[in-house]
């Protein structure tokens, strides 16, 4: 099963489950709705922290994959330089040699 949509599960299960303790609760309708909206808040709230804390995450990946691509492109054109000098004397080498 995939883990995100156990998380999803659970997190819905917990909020129908809050909501349903608040609605069945011997309050007024007011104080009832006042819970509710707060509630909600407070989830919304964690929802975004959520999603801030993940975009980060990836994004700070992202960084790490880009430098990481970025030095090996590097060590690649350094390997092409060194093969195109060691072509270009090879060949040198080979003209001064049938002279």
């Amino acid at each position: 099963m995939d883990t995100g949509k156990v998380v999803l599960g659970a997190l819905a299960g917990l909020a129908t489950g809050a909501i349903l303790g608040i609605l069945f609760a011997p309050e007024k309708g007011t104080e009832t709705r006042k819970k509710i909206a707060d509630k909600g808040k407070d989830s919304l709230d964690d929802l975004k922290h959520k999603y801030n804390e993940l975009i980060d995450s990836l994004s700070s990946k992202l960084d790490d994959v880009k430098s990481e691509g970025n030095k090996y492109i590097k060590e690649g054109k350094s390997y092409l330089q060194d093969g195109q000098e060691l072509a270009e004397n090879a060949k040198n080498d080979f003209s001064s040699a049938i002279k």
